[in-house]
């Protein structure tokens, strides 16, 4: 891989220069309660307030700019699940060209009506990303357009790096910064800026279990594609590596850590109950890797908030997803006496500990009854795993029989 185009900080520092007034410098907060879990200041970078709801603006642009007017006569196409497709569809109406973009079948919703809000056609193409870029090339080949990758360009990576320079000025002691990973266009944008002005500093991507192709890569040395992927979190869910972020983030990153789905979801509703920020499953990664393990990273550290667009669908799902995994969201099934008052017994004694019931629902026939009871499927809100394990001590102390 040693004819791989690179990309230097001189390169990123010029980058930022063309996205002056195009792409904002996003703020930087700290979080009281991630350093109080960590030990030390942790800080949040919120390119989820990026023009477009995430960073992608700041490389799509870039790159786009750069064409010639010939290559602009011809429009751009690109691939995306969501986050790139508006960053290529407002890169492209600002700059007075026709862009197409082809999404995977399930793309969220409102990721799909905004990139047609900003004048781009949107056509659905396979289950996967890299099945959406076949077809894009595919496209490109056909009608002369140029092909926006979603990461593995060198205008991209050193677009995503202005992110970079911004954190070393936001933050000046950093220690540690982790960035969500899915192609790792981001994460190698920030390592080359990180590494060429502050090379102490460790550089950590986090990518979401279901669809790390990264590991594997690194250990064979090359990038190797994923079989399959399974996550909610789509704006990182990229199955193969690019030759250029590869080779940036095999020479330029510290480590590579994975988070589950448990922890994507606990990180979303993390972020939004104590920093009241928005953020899709991608964008908290970051967050999700602190939690998991809040001591295992020198502070100060940053956690960059890599895109904050998520249909309403799927954060409601998230959110109880979250409350579940944070043991605040209980189903129960409780079987009570079939006796007149056997329920409202049941809810009095759960109110008495603090539950709050959101559904109860009767179930009188079941091969698990005995002849003189009636299954209760009960779902309540706690505030932890203490206070469920007080409210099933309780339940088992008054005598009921809980099932599930």
């Amino acid at each position: 891989m040693s004819d791989v185009p690179t990309v230097g900080l001189a390169d990123i520092e010029e980058a930022r220069r063309v996205l002056a007034g195009v792409a904002i410098n996003t703020p930087m907060e700290e979080s009281r309660w991630l350093s109080a879990l960590a030990g030390g200041p942790v800080s949040l970078k919120c390119e989820n307030l990026q023009r477009t709801g995430s960073f992608k603006a700041r490389g799509a642009y870039l790159r786009i700019s750069r064409l010639s007017p010939e290559e602009r006569a011809h429009g751009v196409v690109a691939a995306s699940a969501g986050n790139h497709a508006q960053g290529v569809a407002l890169a492209a109406q600002m700059l007075g060209i026709q862009a197409t973009i082809f999404m995977p079948e399930g793309a969220p919703i409102p990721k799909e009506k905004a990139t047609r809000g900003y004048g781009a056609d949107v056509t659905f193409h396979g289950r996967y990303l890299e099945d959406a870029l076949v077809e894009a090339k595919a496209f490109a080949d056909r009608t002369g357009a140029v092909l926006i990758h979603p990461f593995d360009h060198v205008d991209i990576v050193a677009g995503q790096g202005t992110a970079g320079l911004e954190i070393l000025e936001q933050a000046p002691d950093v220690q540690t910064v982790l960035v969500p990973t899915g192609g790792g266009g981001l994460l190698a944008g920030i390592a080359i800026a990180v590494k060429s002005l502050r090379p102490d500093v460790r550089v950590i991507g986090v990518q979401a279990e279901g669809a790390a192709a990264y590991p594997a890569s690194l250990a064979q040395g090359a990038p190797v594609a994923l079989e399959s992927m399974t996550t909610m979190a789509d704006g990182i869910a990229v199955g193969l590596p690019g030759q250029i972020t590869f080779a940036a983030v095999r020479d330029h990153v510290d480590d590579i850590v994975t988070v589950s789905e448990d922890s994507l979801a606990r990180a979303v509703l993390a972020v939004l109950e104590r920093a009241k920020m928005l953020v899709e499953p991608a964008g908290a990664a970051a967050v999700a890797a602190v939690l998991d393990d809040p001591t295992r990273f020198e502070t100060p550290a940053v956690a960059v908030l890599s895109g904050g667009n998520i249909d309403p669908l799927l954060l409601g799902k998230v959110i109880r997803h979250g409350m579940a995994a944070a043991g605040r969201f209980l189903n129960l099934h409780v079987c009570i006496p079939d006796l007149p008052g056997g329920l409202a017994q049941l809810l009095t004694d759960i109110s008495e500990v603090g539950g709050n019931v959101l559904e109860v629902v009767h179930e009188r026939i079941s091969p698990t009854l005995h002849l003189d009871e009636v299954e209760v499927h009960l779902q309540l809100e706690t505030r932890g795993e203490p206070h469920t394990q007080l409210l099933l001590a309780r339940l088992h102390e008054r005598g009921y029989r809980v099932v599930d």
